[in-house]
């Protein structure tokens, strides 16, 4: 059950990520966060592999970087979660 550890992580890295950028461009590039959220993700898959390979689930360059994506893609689906748990009636 450890290997899967990177997942969560890449997950809060990504979201803390996607929101600086929402903070620089003033939520004007809103349409640009899922593709920086994913490639941010297969980014930090990659690192992952590289520098702490048992960090991350992966036995190969191109499965660490999809759980990456996979990772990244999934901030986004935190923030609507969010988003509409909050949201008023």
């Amino acid at each position: 059950m450890e290997d899967f550890v990177a997942i969560p992580c890449i997950t809060v890295i990504v979201y803390l990520i996607a929101e600086i950028f929402k903070a620089i461009t003033k939520g004007e590039k809103k349409e640009l966060l899922p593709v920086l959220c994913g490639v941010a993700g297969g980014i930090l898959g990659a690192i992952c592999f590289f520098f702490i390979p048992e960090y991350i689930a992966g036995e190969n360059l191109f499965s660490s970087v999809a759980t990456g994506i996979v990772s990244g893609f999934s901030a986004t689906g935190v923030h609507q979660i969010y988003k509409q748990m909050t949201k008023e009636g």
